[in-house]
């Protein structure tokens, strides 16, 4: 049940920061809620890979590259759904970076705690 509150969360989160963004658009809810079942899958399976992989450019840049791979999964999730469009890489860094906090702030306003 937990799962299940905090996808519809962040399918939420999906919707409400594409409506902030004009570079990014989403159909409906059903696309918003299947972009974030997408992403966590991509975050648990593919960014794993592409962080170690640039191990040492992450390194050099202090951290700041992982922003980079959270917007290659966007792209990712973008080339994969119907329904869900981001016209570049800089809305999806953006979008990234929104979706991040709209998600923990949404998560902490329902009292879903993370076990």
């Amino acid at each position: 049940m937990n799962f299940l509150v905090r996808i519809l969360l962040s399918g939420l989160a999906v919707v409400i920061v594409s409506y902030l963004l004009p570079g990014v658009i989403v159909d409906g809810f059903l696309a918003a809620v299947i972009v974030a079942v997408l992403l966590s899958i991509l975050n648990v399976i593919v960014k794993p890979i592409l962080v170690v992989l640039t191990i040492p450019l992450t390194i050099f840049t202090l951290g700041l590259f992982l922003l980079v791979i959270n917007a290659i999964i966007v792209l990712m999730a973008d080339s994969i759904v119907p329904g869900f469009y981001v016209d570049g890489f800089w809305w999806a860094l953006l979008f990234s970076i929104l979706l991040t906090i709209v998600n923990a702030l949404l998560t902490d306003l329902s009292g879903n705690k993370r076990p």
